[in-house]
């Protein structure tokens, strides 16, 4: 079985909590959701710092099915790319 966990990411956001973006991930993980949970109040605390309007907390899941899904996008990527580019980009040239 593949090893699972959760990490607490700190959010940064704008006055309406639309517009986030990652500011920090705290270095604990977490072993169930629920842990992770229990951790975002101090979490946030210890985070205060941070110069946006809201600060919010996230439990992102990590482990092995992220990476595939990771090295799969890249391949994905990677095959668009070289079904747009030029016919010369890749291909060898005669002289």
């Amino acid at each position: 079985m593949d090893q699972v966990f959760y990490v607490l990411a700190i959010m940064g956001c704008s006055d309406d909590s639309l517009a986030c973006s990652q500011a920090r991930v705290e270095p604990v993980r977490y072993t169930s959701y629920v842990a992770c949970q229990e951790a975002m109040p101090a979490a946030l605390q210890r985070n205060a710092d941070l110069s946006y309007p809201v600060i919010s907390a996230a439990c992102q899941r990590q482990g092995k099915r992220m990476v595939i899904g990771t090295r799969h996008a890249h391949a994905a990527a990677a095959k668009a790319q070289s079904l747009t580019a030029p016919w010369w980009i890749g291909s060898a040239q005669r002289i």
